[in-house]
């Protein structure tokens, strides 16, 4: 950074240095008063010496708010970054971090965190202490399990884990009742769940079940035994509203990424009465609109008890 930036511009407040090919930053930086948002992306900082010495007691410290150093080189969160207690917004994806520290609870403004793009491999329970965290990236690591303290992030709003190495979510994650946004995209949890999901051609009692019910063959408790007037009472309908067919026993699940309740884009798992009932070539899938969007208007009215939550750990 050029030297007397503070005395040509002592009221600086954004600073913009990205793309320069910056390997530190200098002790200028801590005479600037006024800055709140210091941008150095896709430079080549994170060896020793990329930020100056004394930066958690100059007043910078106190008056920077918005801090993006991704795509650089560090290996580790910066001890010193940990000491901005006022800063709301940190981005560090893209670097080589192995791990997030657990002091990163001192920072309880913050409220984005980006650490996406790194190396990840675990996420600290410290890290459910930030009161005011409402937006966490963690998207392509390493990530193999998620904390249940991170319930404990009652503000989070949005939460992206996609691409990691999760197999499974903790059954308090349903606890974070403000979450608007969840990806979960490439992670091995979804293979797991689809490889072992199977169909069981229907019996022959279901298939006449199927037909009763599909065309509103009349009976009467008296014209059949009471076994199987039970058993016709516990049709289900298929929830593909462009199909109008029943199940019984027999069933495919599927599981896709789904609008939950108009809130949560979760995994979820869901019942069709027949492989052709999910096939893009069966004539119940058939729209002018595309197989996506199709699939997103089908998801979007069915029934939130016609389906069931598959990654509760």
């Amino acid at each position: 950074l050029p030297a007397g930036l503070s005395q040509w511009f002592p009221a600086l407040e954004v600073l913009d240095v990205s793309g320069t090919g910056l390997t530190e930053m200098g002790t200028e930086l801590l005479s600037l008063p006024c800055l709140h948002t210091l941008l150095a992306k896709n430079n080549r900082l994170g060896g020793p010496g990329s930020l100056p010495k004394g930066l958690e007691q100059a007043p910078l410290a106190r008056s920077l708010r918005v801090l993006n150093l991704s795509g650089n080189r560090f290996s580790e969160v910066p001890p010193a970054l940990l000491q901005l207690r006022g800063l709301r917004s940190l981005s560090l994806g893209g670097n080589r971090l192995h791990g997030i520290p657990p002091d990163i609870q001192e920072l309880h403004s913050l409220e984005f965190l980006y650490l996406g793009g790194n190396f990840i491999t675990a996420i600290p329970p410290e890290l459910a202490k930030l009161p005011s965290l409402r937006y966490l990236v963690l998207c392509d690591n390493k990530i193999q399990s998620i904390p249940p303290q991170l319930a404990q992030l009652h503000s989070l709003r949005s939460l992206s884990l996609h691409n990691n190495l999760l197999t499974y979510l903790p059954r308090e994650i349903l606890n974070l009742v403000h979450l608007d946004e969840l990806s979960l995209r490439g992670n091995p949890l979804v293979v797991r769940f689809v490889r072992d999901l199977t169909y069981n051609p229907p019996s022959l009692q279901e298939l006449a079940g199927r037909t009763i019910k599909t065309r509103n063959v009349p009976y009467a408790p008296s014209d059949l035994p009471e076994s199987l007037v039970r058993y016709l009472s516990l049709a289900s309908n298929c929830p593909n509203p462009k199909c109008g067919g029943v199940y019984f026993d027999s069933c495919v699940r599927q599981i896709k990424f789904v609008d939950f309740c108009g809130k949560y884009r979760l995994p979820l798992m869901h019942y069709l009465c027949s492989p052709e009932c999910s096939s893009p070539f069966s004539s119940a899938s058939q729209s002018s609109t595309s197989q996506s969007e199709s699939d997103s208007e089908d998801e979007a009215s069915i029934a939130a008890h016609r389906m069931q939550k598959v990654l509760l750990g």
